[in-house]
């Protein structure tokens, strides 16, 4: 057997988790074991057993084409520190009880360093409409090279400061910036410092008006941006000065709600019954929020609307078009050429004559 890949010497701080990595091969497939040995001088080797230390130890192994196995351990505390040890053979009398093998266990050893956790202040201010978050780390504490400051996976601001305070600004009310911070130390290892910005559900629909035809099914949503989720949601209908409490029991409503996002479906809508303002209402541990959705529910018929009125169009305009080409045509006049009497000269054409003879006689 031999090793393709051994686990790394790491530094970490209490209440973290550490892993360690092993990967073996060898014909046959090894099987490979972990060791445990603290940093007590009188304290030797014990293996460790998926399960171990109250279950915060785990452990997975893969044999397929070679062995792989990883080594878990969660909330540290100091006692786990120590050399870390990985072992593989592949000698079919390797874990006789009697019988020595042939070809000894190899080894493989990192060691993990478990740091107590220094403590960090947090605290969130409010003034002027700005909040101003603020870390302050406790001595003594591990050598500082810089800060982060992220909300969710997102890095907001960084610094080189080697400072034990750090701070950050943010323009605008609470209410639009809650959510899950975190200051970030960067040291070896690495601390973080979190704080909670958080407020009573910011309701909102996903739309203030929907319409749906009679006889179809009803989509109403509304959502909550802010933190901390919802933990109740609730639906109510608006009507004769009332507001009725809607549940799935009703049989035509059904109600799904998941953290913050909740969904009011209603069955075969009818005109009368169905039209009208819908209330969802979100309550987490700050408080309760709300937002109106109104819903118009149209005839099946309302769809031949748009096309009987095209149509109608369509024949006004061939009936203005015929009648104006029916009178745009001239009227037709009789031939005269099988007798009948001549047409009178206008009067400016015998005055023009009239002249004419006077001045022959001149």
């Amino acid at each position: 057997a031999g090793f393709i890949k051994s686990p790394l010497s790491q530094k970490r701080l209490t209440q973290d988790s550490v892993e360690l990595y092993c990967e073996a091969i060898g014909n046959p497939i090894p099987e490979i074991q972990w060791w445990f040995e603290g940093n007590d001088p009188n304290e030797t080797y014990a293996q460790l057993w998926d399960g171990a230390r109250q279950d915060r130890v785990k452990i997975n192994a893969t044999y397929n084409l070679h062995s792989t196995s990883t080594i878990s351990i969660a909330n540290l505390t100091g006692d786990d520190s120590g050399m870390y040890e990985c072992r593989a053979s592949n000698d079919p009398d390797r874990n006789h009880l009697s019988k020595s093998p042939k070809v000894k266990w190899i080894r493989s050893q990192a060691n993990v360093f478990v740091i107590e956790r220094p403590e960090i202040a947090t605290l969130v201010s409010e003034s002027s409409g700005k909040l101003t978050l603020s870390c302050n780390m406790s001595a003594p504490h591990l050598t500082i090279t810089g800060h982060k400051w992220m909300h969710g996976e997102k890095i907001l601001e960084q610094d080189e400061s080697t400072s034990a305070f750090t701070s950050y600004i943010i323009n605008g009310k609470r209410e639009e910036h809650s959510g899950i911070y975190e200051c970030v130390y960067e040291a070896n290892p690495q601390i973080r410092g979190q704080m909670n910005i958080s407020v009573p559900p910011q309701v909102m629909a996903y739309k203030k008006s929907e319409h749906g035809n009679e006889g179809d099914t009803g989509v109403l949503t509304c959502k909550n941006p802010s933190f901390p989720a919802v933990t109740t949601w609730s639906w109510y209908k608006s009507g004769h000065g009332v507001s009725a409490l809607l549940e799935n029991a009703s049989g035509r409503y059904i109600i799904k709600s998941s953290g913050n996002k909740t969904e009011l479906r209603i069955l075969k809508l009818d005109i009368e019954q169905d039209t009208g303002d819908y209330f969802c209402n979100g309550t987490n541990s700050y408080g309760t929020r709300g937002a109106t959705v109104n819903l118009r529910v149209r005839s099946r018929l309302a769809a031949l609307w748009p096309f009987l009125g095209i149509v109608a169009e369509v024949l006004v305009l061939v009936t203005i078009i015929f009648i104006y080409e029916k009178r745009r045509k001239p009227d037709e006049v009789p031939d005269d050429d099988d007798g009948g009497s001549a047409p009178l000269k206008s009067n400016a054409t015998n005055h023009k004559d009239k002249n004419v003879r006077q001045r022959n006689a001149n």
